[in-house]
């Protein structure tokens, strides 16, 4: 049964708001939250710790504090809010390493948890309908926090045959969405008008961020070991979601899908990356069985009311007014054709 418990990136939405959910938990006797910065959000009775995971100085908080669970949070899914594509990799990859160390050393630890993403799955035209946990990517994510997060999952197989005593538990992801949870995608479903690649309508799969967190309590608190798939029950389709939030989608031909991502990029609204193009092409199912018969999560909400959740908390339903529909079409055109000519497409 976890006591102590440590608990990393609680500087961020997730994270802060986990640490405020588990310094509630009975059982929980203290929770320390770890992070560079401080928590710009209430996280309860968490002790906050500016710690650096990069740095060896983790391992005196661990061993001091005798914690015997570390739940692993900080690997961060956009570059814009590491500061760059160098320092987010830094965080992900050396301060897991980092972190792992630490964990190695610490006799009191008995219980690892680790935030990992289904983007270890990649998205691919040979991809199976639903992945399961003992499957592996067809095509391996070539960049960003996909590719980090296989990274990571290698580190932290290794850290579980060296230290068989402590109990691993790896959850991946499909999508968080929610009112008040911020990713990639959410900044990709509040463009004014929503590029989409001419010829598809992948499948899209969500978990609400109230059975996310609730997936890692469980997984915090109970004695599941091993990695499993978290996601909402059902799909839907790029398509369905564009017309439930009220947007114009914008087919792109393939060949100019970069370009137009870059452009986007280039204006701070979204964070394209060649990844996330290939997931809006062919989209990701995941087959949950093992989160329901291990981790024992039955979510509330199915990938559909996932999304309507999403869209009542940002007030997204209304349809864009045809003249901002205009506007913003002309300015994705523009950007599109500047970033063309630079990249001599024609």
């Amino acid at each position: 049964m976890a006591e102590v418990v440590l608990v990393t990136g609680v500087s961020r939405y997730l994270g802060g708001r986990f640490a405020r959910l588990l310094a509630a938990a009975p059982g929980i006797r203290r929770v320390i939250g770890v992070d560079v910065i401080p928590p710009p959000h209430d996280i309860g009775a968490t002790e906050f710790v500016r710690a650096d995971i990069r740095n060896p100085v983790i391992a005196k908080v661990i061993t001091r504090a005798e914690v015997d669970t570390v739940v692993h949070m900080n690997v961060i899914a956009t570059p814009v809010s590491a500061g760059g594509r160098v320092s987010m990799k830094e965080i992900n990859v050396i301060g897991t390493m980092q972190l792992l160390a630490a964990c190695q050393k610490a006799p009191s630890l008995r219980r690892l948890v680790v935030k990992s993403t289904a983007g270890v799955y990649g998205s691919s035209n040979r991809d199976p309908a639903l992945f399961t946990e003992d499957m592996g990517a067809k095509v391996l994510p070539r960049t960003g926090w996909g590719k980090d997060s296989v990274e990571v999952e290698g580190y932290v197989r290794g850290f579980s045959r060296r230290r068989p005593d402590v109990d691993v538990s790896v959850l991946r992801f499909a999508n968080f969405i929610g009112p008040g949870v911020r990713t990639a995608l959410t900044d990709y479903f509040e463009l004014p008008l929503v590029p989409t690649v001419l010829g598809f309508d992948p499948r899209l799969q969500f978990i609400h961020e109230d059975d996310g967190l609730e997936a890692l309590r469980l997984a915090t608190v109970g004695d599941m070991a091993g990695t499993v798939n978290v996601a909402g029950d059902g799909v839907i389709t790029l398509y369905q979601a564009l017309a439930m939030a009220g947007k114009v989608p914008v087919p792109v031909p393939s060949p100019l899908v970069g370009v137009v991502g870059r452009a986007i990029r280039s204006t701070g609204l979204a964070d394209f990356t060649p990844d996330q193009v290939s997931f809006l092409s062919f989209g990701r199912g995941l087959d949950t069985t093992r989160m329901r018969s291990e981790l024992g999560l039955e979510p509330r909400y199915t990938t559909r009311e996932a999304f309507a959740d999403y869209i009542e908390g940002r007030g997204l339903r209304s349809p864009v007014p045809p003249a901002v529909a205009d506007q913003a079409e002309q300015t994705l055109l523009r950007l599109a054709h500047g970033a063309a000519s630079l990249a001599g497409v024609r």
